[in-house]
């Protein structure tokens, strides 16, 4: 089995170019499920989540074709043949849940197994159930699949969710599109990954508006076409290589990189004393001085992204005073607090909240990731470490970062991934 080895304590200083954002391609490529022309997604990044999106697609009768040398640019196509997403594939990652609602809008019906993905706490699909249950679907739980049935197909409803979700926001939409008369969804939720969605859909034909707000109108069509679209540049892994040069005391700049998406992480960024500068083309991060010590709270977009809690804890684990942390969207998402304490960090939590008191260096471990943005927390931290840091469990990390020790080793860093 795989693993990073890190020796720390090198500056970053260079180029990083910001790839495609996963959380984006995801429900894009659900959204091919919506016509049988075909749709044309670039800026796709490399990613595990990528490929078992294929896979799941597949079963359906979709196929995803790299239409380019370098696989940036996928081509799906084809009539959908099959409405049952597999255990085998949808317990690998609980994005894709997001083949409910086009199944439901194009076939009247669908047999999805309940998801899995990355073990952060409950997260249920409850909301994604009663909002298509609003637009007349019936759902009945056997065998560990939700088993769907449309009969006189889904209609519009005004659906309000009692939280912003971004999955049970994106699989509303999706089923909307080609729903009969309009659905109008109030606190939606309105991260720029959903806004991507919204504008490739329109280029489908469909009709659209509130996109970007907390309350989405979609009138539906009888049917939608193919269309190309560009994936928007992944914010996460932006702010993630932002942490990496804030807590190296570096200074690089991050190509494609959309300051825009970031209000919450670089308004904390500042906080921290980190340099952010807009630039042509991305931004740059420069750190000159200590990193001081600040509190975060997680909040639905635009607040600061529970997505970017893990790595702001392993930066201010190594900055000036106390620092408080608390999670609001998802419980059980502290569980890399153990791992950084295995390389000195002094965490203390609570509940939903946690406590780091900074010290001036972290030493080097054997450590595991727990989830996706945990294992690159744990990147970070052996970064910022004296000796070596060895980390396993990189299936998780592979889920949602493309090529991090080639991204990181080209401005800088001694890191490689190695076998066994």
């Amino acid at each position: 089995m795989d693993k990073i080895r890190i020796r720390g304590g090198r500056p970053l200083s260079g180029i990083i170019a910001i790839s495609g954002a996963k959380n984006a391609a995801l429900p894009l490529m659900a959204a091919g499920l919506l016509t049988d022309d075909r749709l044309v997604l670039t800026n796709v990044p490399h990613l595990h989540d990528i490929g078992t999106m294929r896979r799941l697609l597949a079963q359906h009768g979709i196929t995803v074709e790299p239409v380019d040398a370098e696989g940036r640019v996928l081509a799906l196509g084809g009539a959908i043949t099959n409405t049952m997403a597999p255990y085998e594939i949808v317990t690998e990652m609980r994005a894709s849940i997001l083949v409910l609602g086009p199944l439901m809008a194009r076939c009247r019906e669908a047999q999805v197994s309940l998801p899995g993905g990355c073990g952060i706490g409950s997260r249920p699909i409850d909301l994604h159930l009663k909002g298509l249950e609003q637009m007349g679907a019936v759902f009945r739980l056997d065998g560990g699949y939700v088993h769907g049935s449309a009969p006189q197909g889904l209609k519009g409803a005004t659906i309000v969710l009692p939280f912003a979700s971004v999955g049970a926001t994106e699989n509303i939409l999706l089923a909307a599109t080609l729903a009969d008369g309009r659905t109008v969804l109030s606190n939606a939720a309105q991260e720029p990954e959903i806004t991507d969605l919204c504008d490739c859909l329109v280029a489908m034909g469909a009709r659209i508006s509130g996109i970007g707000t907390g309350t989405i109108t979609v009138d539906g069509v009888p049917r939608l076409h193919g269309a190309t679209h560009a994936i928007v540049p992944d914010r996460i892994e932006t702010g993630t290589y932002a942490c990496a040069a804030a807590i190296t005391g570096g200074d690089v700049f991050l190509r494609h990189g959309r300051i825009d998406h970031l209000g919450a992480v670089v308004r904390s960024l500042g906080e921290c004393g980190v340099e952010v500068t807009p630039g042509e083309g991305g931004f740059s991060v420069r750190r000159v001085n200590r990193l001081i010590g600040i509190d975060v709270i997680t909040e639905p977009y635009p607040g600061f992204p529970t997505d970017m809690q893990a790595q702001f804890m392993a930066m201010l684990s190594v900055a000036e005073g106390a620092s408080m942390i608390t999670e609001t969207i998802f419980d059980n998402r502290f569980m890399h607090v153990e791992e950084l304490k295995r390389l000195g960090a002094r965490i203390n939590y609570h509940g939903a909240s946690a406590i780091v008191r900074g010290v001036p260096r972290l030493s080097g471990a054997q450590v595991m990731a727990t989830d996706l943005r945990a294992s690159f927390c744990l990147v970070l931290a052996g970064l910022a470490a004296g000796g070596e840091t060895t980390i396993g469990g990189l299936h998780h990390l592979d889920r949602g970062y493309e090529t991090p020790a080639e991204k990181l080793a080209a401005c800088g860093a001694d890191i490689e991934r190695v076998s066994g």
